[in-house]
Formats: C-alpha cells, structure tokens, sequence
C-alpha cells in the first residue's frame, strides 16, 4: 500500500461551477515536492488540509472533517476503461491517489498512517456535485457517479507533518463496525434508509451525516 501522488490545485476560472466567484480548484495536478498536511480549521472558515492546495467553496468543501480527498487508483483504472480515456493521477480532484487500498471499502474510523509522520482518519465520503460534473465533461456524470459507489474518501488530519509521493500507507486502526464508506455514501444519497445505520461509526462519522441519520431516526425511527 503506497502513496502514488499529492495533488495540488489552484483557484483557476472556470464557465461550469456555482461558485458565485466563478473559480475552482478541483483540477488538481500531481507535485514531486513534500507536501505539508495539517487540520485546516473549521468547514467554512478551513479549506484544504494540503499546504498550496485551493478550496474555494468553503462552505461546501474543506474544513477540518473534509480536509484530505483520497482516490484509489484502481477505481480510476476501472473509470478509465469504462469512459475510454485516460484519467490521469488528480482527475477526480483528489488530493492523494493510493495504490493497494479499497479507499471506498474502508471504515469509517479507520486510521492511516502516511510515511512518517502523518495520520488521518477517515470521516466519509465524497458526494458529486455540478462542478465536477462539468470538470469532467461527461453526460448525466452525476448519476453515474453515485450509481458506482465507489465515491473515495474525505479525511481529517489527527496527526500533522509531511507527506510525498511514493510514501507507504499503513492501516493503524480499524474501528468495531461495519459502516464503510460506500456504505455512508449509499445512506446519503440512493438508500436513506441506511442511515441509522451510520451512527455505529459514533463521533468519527462526519458530523453533518451524523446529524442527518439522527433526524431520520427521529423522524422514522431506526
């Protein structure tokens, strides 16, 4: 299990995003430098945990529970064969590309450490939007997105320090549940009834879907 890219964005124009300033940074590019990761600061006030990667919607994106974006390489090869072009390292706007882990298979919990010094833990999943819909340039994008569910995985940083491609990944903890993140994706956009299936993941959840399953619970019981 390895680190096969950082990838780093900049606030570029673009004519598909709602951002009201009009920029995004999802195209993410990857660097060969050592990237610096630390917890960005709370959603809406934090952008990205990566040192010189641009958020721009911050009350979307970024922020502590969001501040690392991991896409597994194998599920970029399988999109690659299915859309029939190459997507290189980056193109789904992810922060790191990893090789030899089931990113979408992980528990949400779960603890990784990256090189040295760096550990994160995994908070949820990614949920597409409009502008990476147009980022990629492909029909109904959306959609066949979340049909794969295989959506990636938000982190946040629970230990600082730096990162560079090549680095191991090792899988310090894995949590007593079931609640992947495929699964939390599942919950929060084609089957709501698996939500209160989510609160077995306890605090790590992302505290938004925390507080959606426990609604649904309130409102349809468990």
């Amino acid at each position: 299990m390895k680190l096969l890219s950082v990838n780093l964005g900049r606030a570029t124009a673009v004519p598909y995003t709602d951002n009201p300033e009009g920029v995004t940074g999802i195209d993410k590019r990857p660097v060969q430098e050592p990237v610096r990761v630390a917890a960005p600061g709370p959603k809406g006030i934090g952008g990205s945990g990566l040192a010189g990667d641009a958020v721009c919607k911050k009350q979307h994106h970024g922020g502590d529970d969001q501040a690392v974006y991991v896409m597994a390489r194998e599920d970029l090869d399988d999109w690659e064969a299915e859309l029939g072009r190459p997507l290189p390292n980056g193109a789904f706007g992810e922060n790191l590309t990893t090789e030899g882990l089931d990113v979408s298979g992980a528990l949400i919990g779960e603890r990784w450490r990256i090189g040295s010094e760096v550990v994160l833990e995994i908070s949820s999943g990614r949920i597409p939007c409009g502008t990476f819909q147009g980022h990629m340039g492909e029909k109904r994008w959306v959609k066949r997105f979340t049909q794969k569910g295989a959506p990636g995985a938000y982190l946040r940083v629970i230990e600082p320090g730096e990162i560079r491609a090549g680095d191991p990944v090792e899988i310090l903890h894995r949590p007593d549940h079931d609640v992947t993140v495929a699964l939390a994706f599942r919950a929060m956009t084609t089957g709501r009834e698996l939500q209160p299936r989510l609160l077995a993941a306890g605090e790590a959840l992302h505290p938004e879907l925390r507080k959606w399953a426990l609604e649904y619970v309130a409102k349809h019981g468990s």
